[in-house]
């Protein structure tokens, strides 16, 4: 199963944004990666440049390659709707992504482990594809051996209530999707419409 296993510390500190984790190596040393550290010249970045890093931004942010993130952003680019907005929609929808979201993990790497680890169902039935697209209406839970094993239970958060198009209900151990998520209401600091001016070329 393809996944980015690179340095993420190093991903963080190209955008100062603690994308792929909690940033917390961020306090110790924000200065972009490379020889020279804050005192080496950078020049400004063009207009190619800057698609191509927000697009980047996007997939370490969400932990997807770059021919996943290509066919996530044509099935956007086909669906009614603004495309920019449509993308951060089906990404948001992934399995994996709602997993975190609902505090089932602590982390979007956790929970795609908690997910190919066949420790996750969709509407009763375990699935154990990380990029598997949830519909509105879809029940997300934990196997009954998965929800009394100590190691998962210790690791579950408290949903954040800011996410409104999920739910999530502590004593059953399961979570609805409840809808595609408005963009406004995605905390993710992602400028989708370079991404699509990138694609657009």
């Amino acid at each position: 199963m393809a996944r980015y296993t690179g340095p993420k510390t190093k991903i963080s500190r190209i955008f100062g944004e603690p994308i792929t984790g909690n940033g917390k190596w961020l306090t110790k040393n924000s200065n972009p990666p490379g020889m020279h550290g804050a005192a080496r010249k950078r020049k400004s970045l063009g207009e190619y440049a800057l698609q191509l890093r927000e697009k980047q931004k996007a997939k370490y942010t969400y932990g997807v390659l770059e021919k996943q993130f290509r066919k996530t952003f044509n099935e956007a680019a086909r669906r009614k709707g603004v495309t920019g907005e449509m993308l951060i929609k089906l990404l948001e929808a992934r399995l994996d992504n709602t997993v975190f979201r609902m505090g089932i993990a602590p982390s979007r790497q956790a929970a795609r482990q908690l997910v190919s680890h066949k420790h996750v169902t969709v509407n009763g039935e375990v699935v154990n594809i990380p990029s598997y697209s949830l519909r509105p209406g879809d029940v997300i839970g934990l196997k009954d051996k998965s929800a009394h094993n100590e190691y998962i239970t210790s690791r579950l958060q408290a949903k954040n209530p800011k996410y409104n198009w999920i739910d999530w209900n502590e004593t059953t151990m399961k979570g609805t999707f409840l809808a595609y998520p408005e963009r406004e209401s995605v905390p993710e600091n992602i400028k989708e419409s370079l991404i699509v001016e990138l694609y657009s070329k």
